[in-house]
């Protein structure tokens, strides 16, 4: 009896207790913990900081814990795609790709990998998936999306959320909302703003992501991460958010913003060693820096950049836009706040307690939290990367069955092209897994592996490594050689090539200089290429700076030189490769190379290289003679984000001249984007992969030997000309990142991608979920029922006609309804479900593609509602949104 009345009374005092912690989340540890928190333990956890150098990953951020009541930080870590901290980890198809699949599952997989990557490395919170709209080609982070469609990237987006957070890692998807263009200030009507851009965030909600991160932009005059309407209505009420938001890095402007729905200011703190700190920070106390000096050009400027600056065959892009306009912030801080009463301590418990709601629900409070560096699933990881890559790759035209190459045509056969015998695998560098050289199998090698053929031929034309300068180059003071001072006694090198290849790397941590003259033999464009591991690097020409390695030491992004920092691709020999142009006249030139530690402790590897005038032109001519005695040519051509809408270099001159002297020319793409084709007409096949990560050379060689078809789709439209996107139209310079007057609006509403293309009427070059097979498909008896969520179930059956297993993805459009409300805008068809499917040669299916009810609803600007629109509509099943087989209409 005792016992029992023991029981009642500590029931009775837990109850009391209960009832005098004020309810916060709803969930009753959390807000126990928050009941016992002092302010400044709340502020710690809404408020980004450095983590002990000691510990230091070379993460993205990091949020301190509150060890006293065993709440452990948290590390933020870059993506898309894969995990960017100072270890290497391995390159995941492209976003774009993963896209192309259009496929939950391989999505999820994908996140999985990301997740186990994230775990491995000791992170926390994975930033991505980026889930903003592919709706302008000049936008410079379109690459990282998943294409042009909401729904797509909203079905893409989630199920690679449930991927990364199976592992026990948050995802934080980003960037919430109109971050879709480069413009400073974005301008988007209510109903495309909820059905277009919206949409992808709310599928990542219900999907259960963990956190979310504001954006840059200003969204129709307000800082996205100070904007209520879409914070607090839209996020929270509307979309039922739970989680935390966190501001993009420098993109908070006054401490108010927490009262809009921010819940997380990143960075918060200088990076470490960091002498020059510009960004200011509000959660906090420490005072505002002054703004930055306005940018001035000098000789010792470096040309380096962390996404590797240009390239030779790259025009020098424009200034990008690092954050948002709001350059003059309210200098007001938290404690001066408080006092005023302009932010009340509620609101830094709600924010606090947001983000203590997530770390519960992960488990870090009860020992789930990883920090430790542990071994990666590299073999098990290869295997998603490898079949998504394969999954992903388009097969955009196909003329005459070219390929798959037969294996009586392999000998004769020549690859043309730097990308044919390295592997493509990040496209270009910034906040993205910078991948395992050592795992990178290019085509080349990889068709003869699989094949078993060592005689397939091969040309560079372009050769990305160069040769070493040469020794008789080089001299100083009148004496050969260069005089390389700051590790002992000054020494003559007749050259500079010191490669753990070569035996001969300098000792870890090595702080050199070389001096001297650099003599040219005649006057040309000369491309410089310094190369190096295990340190940064500088170099200077005539006393100006030419180039550097593009990592930065205690910043954010790896803090360690990795070899695919600064190129499209490694040296050969896997070292980091800055490529610069510089026209020089014959005669001496003042050269001087420098390094500097980059922490990594490894020996310091650091060469010279160029690619002369003569030598360029002798591999160009080269490469069309052997396109010229060979039966068939595959030219792999690439890009990183210059131009816009283009191939860098001469690669369109070079697949013209070689189709011109072999009509059985194939092109292998390696893009993120669509380029123009002009030589479309002119080639049998191209076959598009993407930038497909560590494991694509096998994946691009068993599609090209045929050991599978490709199934993967576009995930955006590919125009014949630039001026067919509406973003791009000069009919509209509203719709353009300069905008007019300062704002860009984006007036074609909802009829983004494909959609404008329909309503405009215009021809594309390839249409929105296009792509072809080594086999076809037969599409019959379409039925359409209502399903129990009120949208439908669309049943289809699916016959492979050709003598070949391959993918299908039938793909469902739904036109605008008979009957359009006032106001309301529809477009001509939208995607609204598909399915990929794997059918046996000769075998049929019967796929059953979901069609949820949102997908049959409007967003009602005058009831501020999801409502479904009366009428008729047509209802369509195809292989892309310009090759719809069956339709039906359905009321």
């Amino acid at each position: 009896m005792r016992r029992v009345w023991t029981a009642l009374v500590l029931t009775a005092s837990m109850a009391a207790v209960a009832q005098s912690i004020p309810v916060v989340t709803g969930d009753a540890r959390v807000d126990e913990l928050l009941s016992r928190m002092t302010l400044e333990e709340k502020l710690t956890l809404i408020h980004g900081t450095q983590e002990d150098p000691k510990l230091y990953q070379g993460q993205a951020g990091y949020l301190g814990g509150i060890p006293r009541l065993g709440i452990p930080g948290l590390r933020f870590a870059d993506g898309p795609p894969g995990v960017l901290t100072r270890h290497p980890s391995q390159a995941e198809t492209a976003t774009m790709g993963v896209a192309a699949t259009f496929s939950r599952q391989a999505a999820k997989a994908n996140g999985l990998v990301i997740g186990r990557e994230d775990r491995a490395l000791g992170i926390d919170v994975s930033l991505q998936p980026f889930v903003n709209i592919d709706r302008d080609l000049e936008y410079g982070r379109g690459y990282n999306t998943f294409g042009e469609d909401p729904f797509l990237t909203a079905e893409i987006g989630a199920a690679e959320i449930g991927g990364i957070q199976s592992q026990h890692v948050m995802a934080q998807v980003k960037h919430f909302v109109g971050y879709d263009s480069d413009a400073t200030s974005t301008w988007i009507d209510d109903q495309s703003l909820h059905e277009v851009y919206v949409a992808p965030f709310e599928a990542a909600v219900r999907a259960g992501v963990a956190s979310i991160m504001c954006s840059y932009n200003r969204l129709n005059g307000i800082s996205s991460c100070g904007n209520e309407a879409t914070l607090t209505r839209i996020l929270r009420n509307e979309l039922g958010f739970k989680g935390f938001v966190t501001s993009d890095w420098g993109a908070t402007h006054a401490v108010t913003f927490i009262n809009a729905g921010l819940d997380m200011e990143m960075p918060g703190e200088p990076p470490l060693d960091t002498k020059s700190w510009s960004l200011p920070t509000f959660f906090d106390s420490r005072p505002i820096p002054p703004s930055p000096p306005a940018a001035k050009s000098n000789a010792d400027d470096m040309d380096t950049d962390m996404y590797g600056g240009h390239m030779p065959e790259e025009p020098k892009p424009e200034p990008a836009n690092g954050s948002d306009a709001d350059s003059t912030p309210n200098r007001m801080k938290m404690p001066e706040a408080l006092k005023k009463g302009t932010v009340n301590e509620a609101a830094i418990t709600r924010a606090a307690g947001r983000v203590l709601y997530e770390i519960a629900r992960f488990g870090y409070l009860d020992g789930l939290s990883m920090h430790e560096v542990t071994a990666q699933s590299i073999a098990e990881n290869a295997k998603v990367i490898e079949k998504t890559s394969e999954e992903a790759a388009v097969l955009l035209k196909n003329e005459n069955h070219a390929l798959p190459l037969k294996a009586a045509d392999l000998d004769s056969v020549v690859l043309i092209g730097p990308t044919a015998r390295q592997i493509d695998a990040i496209g270009i560098n910034g906040e993205c897994a910078v991948g395992l050289p050592e795992r990178q199998v290019g085509p080349l090698e990889a068709m003869k592996k699989i094949s078993g053929n060592v005689g397939i031929r091969f040309a560079v034309d372009d050769d990305m490594t160069g040769a070493t300068i040469p020794a008789g180059a080089f001299s100083h003071d009148g004496a050969p050689g260069l005089e390389r001072t700051g590790s002992g006694d000054p020494v003559t090198d007749a050259q500079i090539d010191f490669t753990t290849s070569g035996g001969n790397a300098l000792p870890p941590n090595s702080t050199v200089v070389w001096k001297g003259k650099l003599s040219v033999p005649h006057d040309g464009e000369y491309w410089i290429y310094l190369q190096a591991l295990g340190t940064n690097a500088r170099i200077k020409l005539d006393g100006k700076g030419l180039a550097g390695t593009g990592a930065a030491q205690g910043g954010d992004h790896g803090d360690i030189l990795q070899a695919t920092q600064d190129n499209a691709l490694s040296t050969i020999d896997g070292l980091d490769d800055v490529r610069r142009a510089v026209q020089l006249n014959a005669g001496l030139h003042d050269i001087e190379v420098s390094t500097s530690p980059d922490s990594s402790n490894s020996p310091v590897q650091i060469r010279l290289n160029w690619y002369t005038p003569e030598r360029r032109k002798a591999d160009h001519e080269a490469a069309i003679a052997a396109a010229k005695n060979a039966k068939i040519a595959v030219v792999f051509v690439w890009t990183r984000l210059q131009p816009v809408f283009g191939l860098p270099g001469d690669q369109n001159k070079l697949v013209e001249e070689v189709a011109a002297v072999n009509p059985n020319t194939i092109v292998v793409l390696n893009t993120s984007q669509p380029v123009a084709l002009p030589w479309i007409d002119k080639v049998k096949a191209v076959l598009e992969m993407w930038w497909p990560g560590d494991e694509g050379g096998w994946s691009t060689a068993n599609l090209l030997l045929g050991g599978s078809s490709p199934a993967g789709r576009l995930p955006v439209t590919w125009a014949r000309r630039i001026e067919d996107y509406a973003a791009a139209d000069p009919r509209h310079p509203e719709r353009s990142k300069k905008g007019v007057d300062g704002k860009t609006v984006y007036s074609e509403a909802v009829n983004v991608g494909y959609r404008w293309f329909d309503k405009q009427r215009i021809e594309p070059l390839f249409a929105f979920g296009h792509g072809l097979s080594y086999t076809t498909f037969a599409y019959s008896a379409l039925r359409a029922k209502k399903a129990a969520d009120g949208g439908l179930d669309v049943h289809v059956t699916v016959r492979n006609t050709g003598a070949m297993d391959a993918d299908e993805v039938p793909q469902v459009y739904l036109g605008a309804p008979s009957v359009i409300p006032a106001g309301v805008q529809f477009p001509v068809r939208a995607l609204a479900g598909f399915e990929r499917e794997t059918i046996a040669a000769g075998a049929s299916k019967e796929v059953t593609i979901h069609v949820a009810l949102r997908q049959l609803q409007y967003w009602s600007t005058r009831e501020q509602k999801w409502m479904t629109a009366p009428g008729k509509r047509t209802l369509g099943v195809g292989a892309s949104s310009r090759d719809v087989r069956l339709e039906q209409t359905i009321d």
